[in-house]
């Protein structure tokens, strides 16, 4: 039963040298194979009763199955026990722990007349090799999870243009129960590589030990033979979810055969039967997958007397890892210094976060998700905020600035105007006209800050003066105020008699007397 299957070309050639009349040296010694090899298969064919013509219109697949497997009569009631009992084998071989000599012993106990142990496992290899006849692997319960891009790319119309987008196609299997997911993708980018990855652990309900990528950029960086550098998106991914990353090696598609064998069983089960269906997104297209997919599932592998869904729940699912809460958000990073007032400039949002003021002029590396900003200096975690896309704006903690500035940070438009208020009305148009006059608001208050002090200085009622008179001139400074006030303009009572001392009102701007 060891002997190795002979090339079915050749076998043609023996039997047709053998109706011609040729004897069995001769053919031995023609086709370089051993006279009892030779004489093995004359006497296959001689047993089936064939004719030569039959054998010609045979392909070398049926060939092979009709001299390498005996008619199904002819196998003997404790050799068909045995068969039966190997696909129970194949599916407890999956669980941890489990081994070849125990599935014989459990075997022998059911069977005390069964085959010896040497014979059972050699009936195994035999057995195994006519349901998977490219390569058998034994995948343990929960141990890899194997993903990959389809060949061929799945399509999506454009509703209202009819602009036909070709998108990817992501298939991930699990190891031992061949249970598997499948989407279509916008493209193979880390982004969407990385959300695909995360929604077949989450279609699975659970983490496997390992996840086996193809050498794709979106996983792995640079290929080698023995340190390969994974893609630090995916990493990240595996950190999160307490998982690793393998990627299979470069030119070895049998690391990855069983997902490579799942597409080529999805273009028959999935891309058939979207042929003549269009589709105008995504998400439309990715339920229709669903349903071919639980279909896919749920249909019995062959050989076996049992479905990939069954077998994923008897004994893969409890193996898997539990999945964390929350899920994973790709983290982005950038380089910044920290400015002299503390904070550090989010370029792509053009917003600023705060740091402690210990870190004024150091170089920091900035990591941001979706939700979250982190600041590192030298793997120290500087400071965490929540992210903030508002234009030119201050995110800040008290605690990281120094006294001299923590009562500046609680500058504010809103603070200015209510304190100009609670002076005088006057006062708070005054204030609000300056900071309307401003590109940014943050420029205006220190001109704020500076004439809302003139109250202790000079006294609220000329302050209120003051405002007013600046407000007839039209012109919105600090220095106005000042100017006024020195110049003791505000002291005059009949604000609608022309004082000649004052410059004409068209020259307040020409001479800059008020700013």
């Amino acid at each position: 039963m060891a002997n190795k299957l002979t090339d079915m070309s050749k076998i043609r050639k023996a039997i047709k040298l053998h109706c011609s009349g040729k004897s069995k040296l001769f053919i031995s010694q023609y086709l370089s194979l051993s006279r009892n090899t030779v004489k093995k298969y004359i006497s296959l064919f001689e047993v089936q009763g064939l004719t030569i013509e039959e054998i010609n219109q045979k392909t070398d697949l049926e060939l092979e199955t009709l001299f390498s497997h005996p008619p199904e009569e002819s196998i003997s009631p404790r050799l068909q026990k045995l068969y039966e009992f190997f696909p129970h084998m194949e599916r407890e071989l999956k669980r941890v722990g489990v081994t070849g000599q125990c599935m014989w012993e459990e075997y022998i106990k059911k069977y005390p007349g069964g085959y010896q142990s040497s014979q059972f496992r050699e009936h195994y290899k035999l057995w195994s090799q006519k349901v998977n006849p490219v390569m058998h692997m034994n995948h343990k319960a929960g141990d890899k999870m194997f993903v990959d891009y389809a060949g061929k790319k799945l399509s999506v119309v454009e509703k209202d243009t009819g602009e036909v987008s070709e998108v990817e196609f992501f298939v991930a299997v699990l190891g031992a129960s061949q249970y598997t997911y499948a989407e279509a993708t916008a493209s193979q980018k880390k982004e969407d590589f990385v959300v695909s990855v995360e929604n077949a652990m989450r279609f699975f309900e659970g983490v496997p030990a390992a996840i086996v990528p193809d050498n794709l950029k979106s996983a792995v960086i640079k290929s080698s033979r023995f340190e390969p550098t994974i893609n630090e998106t995916l990493a990240d991914l595996a950190e999160h979810y307490e998982t690793t990353i393998l990627p299979a090696r470069a030119y070895k598609p049998r690391d990855k055969s069983l997902v490579e064998g799942a597409v080529k069983i999805l273009y028959r089960r999935i891309y058939a039967a979207l042929k003549d269906e269009t589709f105008f997104s995504l998400a439309e297209l990715n339920d229709r997958i669903g349903d071919l997919l639980d279909a896919h599932n749920n249909k019995k592998l062959t050989g076996r007397p049992y479905t990939r869904f069954e077998l994923y729940n008897d004994i893969e699912k409890g193996k898997l890892s539990p999945l964390p809460i929350q899920r994973f958000e790709i983290k982005y990073q950038a380089q910044a210094t920290v400015m002299q007032n503390g904070h550090v400039q989010l370029s792509c949002d053009k917003h600023f976060y705060s740091v402690p003021y210990q870190y004024i002029r150091k170089k920091v590396k900035v990591m941001y998700t979706r939700t979250t900003v982190e600041i590192y200096f030298k793997y120290n975690r500087l400071a965490t905020h929540p992210r903030d896309y508002a234009l030119y704006s201050y995110t800040t903690t008290p605690e990281h600035l120094a006294s001299t500035h923590q009562f500046v940070t609680d500058w504010t438009a809103p603070r200015f105007i209510n304190w100009a208020n609670s002076i005088d009305p006057v006062a708070g148009e005054y204030i609000f006209k300056i900071i309307e006059s401003r590109n940014h608001p943050e420029q205006a208050f220190k001109s704020c800050m500076g004439i809302l002090s003139f109250e202790k200085k000079v006294g609220k009622q000329r302050l209120i003066n003051a405002c007013k008179r600046a407000l007839d001139f039209g012109t919105y400074s600090f220095k106005a105020i000042q100017n006024i006030l020195e110049n003791n303009l505000d002291m005059i009572k009949d604000e609608t008699t022309e004082d000649p001392e004052l410059p004409e009102h068209n020259n307040i701007r020409g001479k800059n007397y008020y700013k």
